[in-house]
């Protein structure tokens, strides 16, 4: 965190299971600490205590979380609350109220939604100001909810930007994956990557880099970050080094066509 706003990074994300609340609290200490005001993003649907039984998106819930999500921060206000997916148990308008009060209540500035469809959008109808989706070279599912968002001017911001490592060339064809990486601990999401019309891509994607002067998780972020209709892109670091190239990836530009060469690559 303090690397992050030496390099000018002013929007923190978080949610409240986000480490069974520790994510929250610690972001709440070094607050205190620092005497910083990052803008704040936070999320309700998953039990803080791991518990199955309690999660989702009632009107009850969502009033009790935002209220412990606030003690952790040790603010009175989040500028964000979303979602963080939808609850098949609890009908949209429900939550949407819910959350709709916890603006008028003072607790949030704004609300959106995490994992989210258009189907899902369509029936909650323009009640959400931003939307945030994993999105990146690797995964585009998400495309047609961010023409959606662009045509009705909401915000979207892409989370996974790097596809848990995949466009940072982590993993290499018919090479064990590093430890501690995604692909030893939760390789669930990305065992489909395991191709070789994948494996050739990134092979693309790094002699693409090389040839601008660049590494792989630059360019990648940078192909997010050129997309006009990409609000803003969330990383995940794990060491201060890791913000490096999401930070040399402002100073990567890409035309349109160039941005099309690259999406080629996976197609």
């Amino acid at each position: 965190m303090d690397a992050a706003w030496s390099l000018g990074i002013r929007d923190f994300d978080t949610a409240d299971a986000y480490g069974g609340g520790r994510s929250e609290t610690w972001i709440g200490r070094w607050r205190a600490r620092t005497g910083n005001e990052p803008t704040l993003t936070t999320k309700v649907f998953h039990s803080v205590e791991g518990d199955p039984n309690d999660q989702g998106l009632s009107r009850a819930r969502i009033l009790r979380q935002i209220d412990g999500s606030l003690a952790r921060l040790g603010v009175e206000r989040v500028d964000t609350y979303l979602i963080h997916e939808p609850d098949p148990e609890t009908p949209i308008a429900e939550t949407l109220d819910a959350m709709d009060e916890t603006v008028r209540d003072g607790k949030a500035g704004s609300v959106g939604a995490s994992n989210v469809d258009v189907a899902w959008l369509d029936e909650a109808g323009g009640r959400v100001q931003v939307v945030q989706n994993s999105y990146s070279l690797l995964d585009r599912e998400s495309e047609r909810v961010l023409e959606h968002c662009a045509e009705r001017g909401m915000a979207f911001t892409a989370f996974s930007p790097l596809a848990g490592g995949w466009l940072a060339g982590k993993y290499r064809r018919d090479e064990t994956p590093p430890p501690g990486s995604r692909m030893t601990m939760r390789p669930e999401s990305y065992l489909h990557l395991q191709d070789d019309a994948v494996y050739d891509g990134l092979d693309r994607l790094a002699d693409a880099a090389a040839e601008r002067g660049v590494d792989m998780p630059t360019l990648a972020s940078a192909w997010l970050l050129t997309d006009p209709r990409i609000t803003a892109v969330v990383v995940g670091p794990r060491r201060p080094e890791h913000l490096e190239p999401a930070i040399a990836a402002l100073e990567v530009e890409l035309s349109p066509a160039e941005r099309d060469e690259l999406a080629s690559f996976f197609p």
